[in-house]
């Protein structure tokens, strides 16, 4: 099978730079430019992945304004393509102002072919990557179109909502705030055959008891002070569709009953009413909550619990799914460049760490409000750490992470030793390889006691 070469834009006026690219870089289909005007061309002739530029292009070969120019200009038109700038050995803070403007890497001449080989298959490498990754949301369905995510936890959940949406069953979504539990319910909206009926929302803990059960229920004209016409209730409105119920945790004991008859029965009684109504509602709950922990304790009505609870989804935090979070944060980004008439090419190499070690307590949405701040106030091509407000953000979760898994697992090993030798220090401390002072001193730390003295007095 023949494999189709890759295009490689050579940005440089210098026919021996060329000549020796030319033999060097074969494995590429190399096209060649002299200025900005003959690399705008190429560009849009062949569409290269990779683009090599020299910022000392003509008629200023000089300076770097024109390789920056050029620069601008390539990222305007495909702000996918990797630019890989080259300047002298003592115009590295040009390099680093074109890094800062969007380009991907830079080199300083003389040139190495095999060092820039190095580099440039780096970047279309770089490339390929994010086209897959650009090509698997757009062919996702429009039923998940708002769920991204290649992760292994998302994965399971998403092949359980496909399984799930088509049938009647009452699905509930736990999970932490913030992970897009409403983008879930809508999802399993859009694969049921209810998808062309309306999908109605409401939020149990935003709205007033005292209101809620108008709001869920509807009410007859002159049922309270204020109710000057019949108003039909978010139940009824979902007629044939999909209602979902958020935070239902937080919906009030008295009204508990209430949702639990009409899950039972289907037919429903506005506040003021006489007559019973039916209604035809597919229903999808969600909660941040311990619904088990609330059943117990008496909060919650347990019959009501197992009739939400038919089919349960566990949505994972955004902690626990591994390499989504640069995979949102690129989505999100290329949202907001649409929505703030923005031009940003991405994320640079300080930011991109950050956002991989910061822990994200409040999930997708503190992960969206970040990278929209960021958009907003961004002064080069590329958000930095700084932008997002996470430079000393995940310096500080990382150090506490690190501290505390570390406490925990001197811990669970000096207890460990205690069970295998039946507390006898000299032992344990034999076993864990530490002096008996030490042992001593740990076990202070952590507040161990001496259980064999304990046992002897």
């Amino acid at each position: 099978m023949v494999v189709k070469k890759e295009y490689l834009l050579i940005v440089d006026d210098d026919p021996g730079i060329q000549k020796q690219l030319k033999w060097s870089l074969d494995k590429y289909n190399l096209v060649f430019a002299e200025d900005r005007a003959s690399a705008i061309k190429q560009l849009r002739r062949f569409e290269p992945a990779v683009v090599t530029l020299d910022l000392g292009l003509p008629p200023d070969p000089a300076n770097a304004s024109e390789g920056l120019m050029a620069l601008s200009e390539i990222l305007a038109l495909s702000p996918s393509t990797k630019v890989i700038v080259v300047t002298g050995n003592d115009d590295k803070d040009n390099a680093l102002r074109a890094v800062a403007d969007g380009a991907y890497d830079y080199y300083h001449k003389p040139i190495d072919p095999d060092v820039l080989q190095i580099i440039i298959d780096r970047a279309f490498q770089l490339h390929r990557l994010e086209d897959e990754n650009r090509r698997l949301v757009e062919s996702k369905s429009p039923a998940t179109a708002g769920i991204i995510g290649n992760s292994p936890e998302m994965t399971r959940v998403l092949r359980l909502i496909e399984r799930v949406a088509p049938t009647e069953a009452t699905a509930l979504l736990l999970g932490e705030s913030g992970t897009g539990k409403e983008v879930f319910a809508r999802a399993i909206h859009q694969l049921s055959p209810r998808r062309n009926a309306p999908f109605i929302a409401i939020n149990c803990a935003s709205i007033p008891e005292n209101l809620l059960e108008s709001e869920l229920f509807g009410f007859e004209k002159g049922a309270f002070t204020g109710a000057h016409k019949k108003t039909q209730g978010k139940i009824e409105c979902a007629q044939g569709g999909t209602l979902f119920l958020d935070e239902i945790g937080d919906m009030p004991g008295a009204l508990q009953a209430k949702l639990l008859r009409f899950l039972q029965e289907r037919v429903i009684e506005p506040v003021g009413g006489r007559t019973e109504l039916p209604v035809d509602v597919r229903v999808v709950c969600a909660t941040n909550r311990d619904l088990k922990e609330m059943v117990e304790s008496g909060e919650f009505r347990e019959d009501l619990f197992y009739r939400i609870s038919e089919i349960t989804f566990q949505l994972p935090a955004l902690r626990e799914r591994e390499g989504d979070v640069v995979l949102l944060a690129r989505s999100f980004l290329h949202n907001y460049n649409s929505e703030l008439g923005r031009n940003l090419l991405g994320f640079n190499e300080t930011a991109l760490k950050a956002i991989c070690s910061y822990s994200w307590p409040g999930n997708i949405r503190e992960l969206q409000n970040k990278v929209k701040s960021a958009a907003i106030m961004a002064d080069s091509k590329l958000i930095s750490a700084e932008d997002l407000g996470l430079d000393l953000l995940a310096e500080k979760d990382m150090a506490f992470n690190l501290r505390a898994v570390r406490e925990e697992a001197e811990k669970k090993l000096i207890f460990k030793a205690f069970s295998y030798t039946d507390y006898n220090i000299s032992r344990s401390a034999e076993l864990l390889g530490v002096t008996r002072p030490t042992l001593y001193s740990l076990m202070d730390k952590y507040n161990i006691t001496d259980e064999r003295n304990k046992r002897a007095q």
